[in-house]
């Protein structure tokens, strides 16, 4: 953290946002202004938690250094595609495991976490709990610390553990591994929960922000990963029984820009297509807010080959292709309701009218991306708008399905089969399949994979199931290296206490 975290010594340089529900990273410049001076108001407050907020959706659709990557190419669901082998090196790296310290996106991934938990640590230590919203304030910037610290626990393994705002000599932190991390961020957790509203109590315009059900199902999380699994439960518990969240009953709009926000929504980055750019004004490079999500266009079918028939879709920059091993696991699963909002053959990309010209191109498996595709009635082209630069679909970070299955694998790991089986059905009878059969724990793992495929989370559960040396070693993946990201490199020659992981 320390180039990046040293220069941010005041609020001058924190760019500050008032938001709403779907753009809360309209700029709104204060000038300089102290710390001591600032943090007075609501409005002082409000605007610091919204500056927390815009992480998220800076370190997700970065130009081509997207967290949402970073978690996804590693896995055996897609291929990283691309033009061709020289495409991207740095995303081809994480499909092949040949990525080092050096690493540009996974660079961005541990500084963004850091810059948002710089963020959040201003609110915390800054802002007064002299009114009500000033109290929820401070609870949402203590749930946002907690899910930096989770994804640097989760995806790093280790991390230095920074709650206060550091002083010039304080740069060189000591790293803590992430039983430490997942713990703090369980505390932050537990004390955000008494003070955040319920998601049902929000007015439409803050629906984006922390709620009481997203600081429970994440506690949950830490506590999974922890392997701790009763409080896992417990914590899971209290979102299903809160009455506030439901499974969407038409499982192929839930990733649809109708739908954001909806029942089944816990947490979410909210993107906007209101901006218009064009290719001379879209915010290129650097350390700079993505109010669209361009990472939609990267990883929509290479607009070269492809032709959309009656599918919905327009064309992208070719990357995260489905492999064909996903598509057969459908198949083999009897899955017809999400197969089809999911991924497409070839077959029945044909059979909508559509085709696919060059089935030699690079990282091309047979299929096509559904889920979260680049939907044309997504995106803005008028007024001299450029489509492809103006993606406003929302990423889910926590939904209920994902809860449920969680809290379904925390009971059995608990003991309590009855409970899971409970929870594990009520995601299989949405999707149009029966109670499971056979071994829970493998149905467990089998829901995840095809309910939650494209969501950025199969790499992550396979490393903490110990199955990523089987289900990836054909990849490249080495047991004992990957199962965390390397360090980055300008973090190891910055700061004097860093450890870099094993292998790397």
């Amino acid at each position: 953290m320390k180039t990046k975290i040293k220069v941010l010594t005041s609020l001058a340089l924190i760019v500050l946002f008032s938001g709403c529900s779907k753009d809360f990273l309209e700029v709104d410049p204060i000038g300089k202004m102290s710390v001591e001076l600032f943090y007075k108001t609501d409005r002082d407050a409000t605007m610091a938690i919204m500056a927390t907020y815009d992480i998220l959706q800076w370190s997700n659709a970065r130009d081509w250094n997207s967290s949402y990557l970073v978690k996804t190419f590693p896995s055996d669901e897609s291929n990283v595609g691309g033009g061709d082998a020289g495409d991207q090196p740095p995303y081809q790296e994480l499909g092949a495991y040949t990525y080092g310290p050096s690493n540009a996106p996974i660079s961005a991934v541990w500084q963004s976490n850091y810059y948002g938990i710089y963020r959040a640590n201003l609110v915390i230590n800054n802002v007064q709990p002299e009114t009500d919203l000033r109290k929820q304030i401070i609870a949402e910037a203590k749930f946002l610390r907690a899910y930096f610290y989770f994804e640097i626990a989760s995806m790093f393994g280790k991390g230095p553990l920074i709650l206060t705002e550091l002083t010039p000599s304080e740069y060189s932190q000591p790293f803590v591994n992430a039983s430490a991390i997942y713990e703090q961020a369980a505390k932050d957790l537990t004390e955000a929960i008494e003070d955040l509203p319920l998601k049902n109590q929000y007015a439409a315009e803050d629906v984006f922000r922390a709620s009481k059900g997203a600081a429970q199902a994440l506690l949950g999380k830490c506590y999974l990963y922890a392997k701790k699994y009763p409080e896992s439960a417990a914590a899971f518990e209290s979102v299903i029984t809160s009455g506030v969240y439901a499974l969407q009953e038409d499982y192929s709009t839930l990733f649809l820009k109708d739908s954001e926000f909806g029942v089944e929504s816990l947490f979410e980055v909210s993107y906007v297509t209101t901006r218009g750019y064009d290719w001379g004004t879209f915010q290129w490079g650097g350390n700079r807010a993505m109010e669209n999500n361009i990472t939609w266009q990267l990883t929509g079918p290479r607009g070269d080959y492809f032709q959309a028939g009656t599918t919905g879709l327009i064309g992208g920059w070719g990357f995260n292709y489905p492999k064909q091993r996903l598509y057969d696991a459908f198949v083999a699963a009897g899955d017809n309701v999400r197969k089809p909002a999911s991924v497409l053959s070839l077959a029945d990309l044909r059979a909508q009218g559509g085709d696919w010209t060059n089935e030699s191109s690079w990282g091309w498996d047979g299929c096509i991306r559904v889920k979260y595709g680049t939907r044309m009635d997504e995106t803005n082209g008028e007024n001299g708008a450029v489509a492809e630069l103006n993606y406003g679909t929302n990423l889910r970070l926590i939904r209920y399905a994902d809860v449920l299955l969680m809290a379904a694998e925390a009971y059995h790991m608990s003991g309590n089969d009855t409970k899971a089986a409970t929870y594990l059905n009520q995601v299989r009878t949405r999707a149009g399949l029966g109670s499971y059969q056979g071994d829970i724990m493998e149905a467990i793992k089998k829901e995840r994979e095809l309910e939650l495929c494209f969501e950025g989370v199969r790499f992550l559960d396979l490393v903490r199931w110990g199955d990523a040396p089987a289900a990836l070693g054909s990849l490249g993946f080495v047991a004992g290296k990957h199962e965390v990201f390397p360090i980055p490199q300008d973090e190891m020659r910055n700061n004097s206490k860093a450890e870099q992981n094993i292998g790397y």
